[in-house]
């Protein structure tokens, strides 16, 4: 018959209370037991000496014959000088899980592409600072005529083809797209 000394609850809800008892580990956990050798109250302050109570004698004779404590009452005996515990160290209880492990990596992802497409947005070139100087060039009064107005159109046009062909390259980034509905500003305001 194997045998176990472990804890039996007692006590009313919130109000635990525990034996210390001797029992066949096939035995219910409030169960039938073989022998009470202590118990133990939680309720107590650490240290009292009534939280822990044991009966060394007992306990010893039950080690003796080949009773398996559990875990807590490990602990209890060890306390009592009863049983040498080793202590038990779990270095992945810190890690995190898999899926905790997987959205971090996202978000890792997500950061590095995002700071990619401010640093492209960055590198390429301001379409915003040239806008007022184009603004600045046409409110300036010039005694231009019609058909000189006509020849600078296209290049204007010209100017603005590679500012489009940019753009769709950036528009991944919030920041590029928020320079382009700036240019479409600026231009609407120097054409009108």
């Amino acid at each position: 018959m194997a045998v176990a000394i472990r804890m039996s609850r007692g006590g009313s809800k919130k109000r635990p209370y525990y034996k210390i008892v001797v029992a066949d580990v096939r035995a219910p956990r409030d169960g039938k037991f073989i022998e009470r050798v202590g118990s133990y109250n939680p309720l107590l302050a650490k240290d009292d000496e009534k939280r822990v109570v044991l009966d060394a004698e007992r306990a010893k004779h039950w080690l003796d014959m080949g009773a398996k404590p559990s875990d807590r009452v490990a602990r209890f005996l060890d306390a009592a000088g009863l049983l040498k515990r080793e202590a038990r160290n779990n270095p992945n209880k810190a890690k995190p899980g898999e899926k905790a492990t997987e959205r971090l990596e996202e978000r890792a992802e997500k950061a590095a592409a995002a700071e990619e497409a401010a640093k492209e947005a960055a590198a390429a070139p301001a379409p915003v600072e040239e806008a007022p100087v184009e603004e600045a060039a046409a409110e300036t009064p010039t005694e231009e005529t019609p058909a000189a107005e006509a020849a600078a159109a296209p290049e204007a046009a010209a100017e603005e083809a590679p500012a489009a062909e940019a753009a769709p390259a950036a528009e991944e980034a919030p920041a590029a797209e928020a320079a382009a509905a700036e240019e479409a500003k600026a231009e609407d305001k120097a054409e009108g």
